[in-house]
């Protein structure tokens, strides 16, 4: 009978575990509005957070994973799990100063869930579900007196093993040109199976485009502040999983910071998961309906618009005077806002002389925007001016100076990856520009990450392998038709790309460019970019038909709104803008060779006023006007592309 007993409590104890030491709990739903997608979260009996995501009754991620590490805590493991807050219905709207449309709305339900750890420290993960994704913070009531760092995330994303993806690879931290990687630059690698090692091992950059049994799904985080670095995707994805994974420790500066501090009550940046076919993904704006609005007034001086740019043509030696005033010259025929002098301009030029196309440059109606080296110690390169943004003081010495020159903007190039402090001095950039009315091009750099929301004086990033590889590089040459059509389904989604787009001539370097003018011409509407900045020049412009020199005069600064048409990454795009009261239909063939698309307009109002499409077996363009018909039938020629404009 003694023995029974014992034997007993012993059953007793070992059943009781799961349930009272480590917390298991059953799932909490948050559904969308429309209740298409389904988030499930619960507890495991290890005390570990686990989720699930259907779309339509179909699972789209398998059991993933969710939890911090901390150097002084534990919020990954061990968890017992304590309540969750009552749906929230949140309905927002708001106005975008540039992107893929000015009024935008967000409906979203929202809850925010509860745990403790071991230590009875709290963690708290807020989601908010939207019928074109979902989106989900960390947050963490202050638990020390002394600061602490992140060191590991455990949000993964598990896909079903027949899922592939759309991904890039990050570049090796302190390689390439002058050491300037990573700088978001590789090519994106298209269709490859989940599971695929990146092979340089530096991980999968965002965004992260994948489709599982017909469903899309597009990985991405927003909204970093000045306490955080910047994630990707882990290297490895066993069995389709893909990870969380930090920076490079190489990338910091001046010897600071890698992770994310913790120093109070705390936000983590959104991880957004956009779900849904291709058009959902292509019109979502799911990573800056989430990240906070601007509380500053920037309508005065944020004016989005197009720029010429010598740079792109003829390189560092025509950074000069003459060639200068010939592009502003060529921005005023074009009635484009803006004109850049790129690298060198302090030695080649010199601030006495650029204050004097400063002043011809208004006369023209024209703003100059002006290149700097944001490079202290973190890489090689010696173009300047160079360490005049390093420090609060220099920095805003050197911005009063372009300010009263009647300098718009600077593009600032070069940065050093994404470790905390190299947040951080983004920051610093975004906050003392908005104070001298400055816009911002960032080069050489990370992802922005819904920061041209937050700070809408960041007019565009470059972050994407763009046409200054293709005047360099045959590959990226032969490419560009490819990668550009992966482009409107990943990296230009969320954020302004600076891909300098639209040579409509041709290369002043040994390079052959593979696309045709109407493709060229197409991508001036398909990327997206506060300031878009054209690889075109004024002898070149002067070969182009005077109908499209017009309407590249008239195209839009700001798009009212965008749908997309059809298309498949790698493949072909076709995406409809809407803009001064016209619709304007861009396409182009991603692949070498010809096919046919039929378009559907009837649900644009007006007739085709222009058609621009490629010309028979010459690189050229074959015009028409005043076509009635709302059933086109469009050929398009290998690496070919084609403009419509609806009125």
């Amino acid at each position: 009978m003694k023995k029974f007993s014992i034997s007993y409590f012993l059953l007793l104890v070992i059943f009781s575990i799961p349930f009272f030491v480590l917390g298991e709990n059953k799932p909490t739903h948050i559904f969308s509005p429309s209740k298409n997608i389904e988030v499930s979260v619960w507890t495991n009996g290890q005390g570990e957070i686990q989720y699930q995501v259907k779309h339509r009754g179909a699972i789209v991620l398998e059991t993933s994973q969710l939890g911090l590490i901390t150097e002084q805590q534990n919020f990954a493991s061990n968890l017992t799990y304590t309540s969750a807050t009552a749906n929230r219905l949140i309905s927002e709207q708001y106005e975008a100063i540039q992107g893929k449309r000015k009024y935008n709305s967000y409906q979203a339900n929202e809850r925010i869930l509860s745990w403790k750890n071991a230590q009875n420290k709290s963690v708290q993960i807020r989601f908010q579900v939207s019928d074109d994704g979902f989106a989900f913070q960390y947050l963490l009531p202050k638990y020390s007196t002394s600061s602490d760092l992140i060191t590991a995330e455990k949000t993964s994303y598990n896909f079903l093993n027949t899922a592939k993806g759309w991904l890039q690879p990050m570049a090796i931290a302190k390689t390439g040109w002058e050491q300037t990687n990573p700088s978001y630059e590789e090519h994106y690698q298209k269709e490859i199976p989940v599971g695929t090692q990146e092979s340089t091992k530096t991980g999968w950059i965002y965004p992260a485009l994948f489709e599982s049994k017909g469903n899309w799904v597009l990985i991405t985080e927003a909204g970093l502040a000045r306490n955080h670095c910047a994630t990707r995707l882990h290297f490895e994805s066993p069995n389709g999983e893909y990870r969380i994974a930090m920076p490079d420790q190489r990338e910091v500066i001046n010897d600071k910071n890698l992770f994310t501090k913790i120093d109070s009550d705390f936000e983590s940046a959104w991880r957004v998961v956009a779900v849904g076919n291709l058009k959902t993904i292509v019109e979502s704006d799911l990573a800056n309906a989430v990240v906070k609005k601007p509380i500053l007034p920037f309508s005065s001086f944020v004016k989005p618009g197009k720029s010429s740019w010598s740079w792109i043509n003829s390189k560092d030696d025509f950074i000069v005077y003459d060639e200068q005033k010939k592009y502003i010259d060529f921005a005023a025929d074009m009635n484009w806002q803006y004109c850049l002098i790129d690298v060198n301009w302090d030695t080649k030029i010199g601030y006495e002389k650029i204050a004097e196309l400063s002043k011809y440059a208004q006369s023209k109606n024209v703003g100059l925007l002006l290149w700097y080296n944001s490079a202290g110690d973190w890489n090689t390169v010696g173009y300047t001016p160079k360490n005049k943004l390093l420090t609060k003081e220099s920095r805003r010495e050197e911005f009063k100076k372009l300010q009263d020159l009647g300098i718009k903007g600077l593009k600032i190039d070069f940065f050093g990856g994404d470790g905390q402090s190299v947040i951080d001095y983004y920051i610093d950039i975004l906050e003392d520009a908005a104070e001298y009315k400055l816009l911002l091009n960032f080069h050489g750099a990370t992802l922005p990450r819904g920061w041209a929301t937050i700070y809408p004086h960041l007019m565009t990033v470059e972050a994407v392998r763009g046409f200054e590889m293709v005047t360099f590089m045959q590959e990226d040459a032969d490419r560009e038709a490819e990668i550009s059509s992966i482009l409107p389904f990943t990296r230009n989604v969320y954020d302004p790309m600076d891909f300098t787009p639209m040579n409509l001539s041709t290369l002043k370097t040994k390079v052959q460019r593979k696309t045709t003018k109407s493709f060229e011409l197409a991508t001036s509407i398909l990327f997206l970019s506060g300031i878009q900045h054209y690889a075109e020049s004024p002898d070149g412009m002067e070969k182009v038909p005077e109908d499209i020199k017009n309407m590249l005069r008239k195209l839009p600064n700001q798009w009212d709104d965008s749908k997309f048409m059809s298309g498949y990454p790698g493949k072909d795009v076709v995406i409809a803008r809407k803009g001064n009261d016209a619709w304007y239909v861009a396409g182009i063939n991603g692949e070498n060779k010809a096919k046919t698309l039929n378009l559907d307009l009837s649900q644009f109002k007006g007739n085709i006023k222009l058609k621009v499409t490629d010309n028979g077996s010459t690189d050229s363009f074959h015009i028409d006007k005043g076509i009635s018909t709302k059933q086109l039938t469009i050929p398009m020629k290998p690496n070919g592309g084609f403009v419509l404009v609806i009125q």
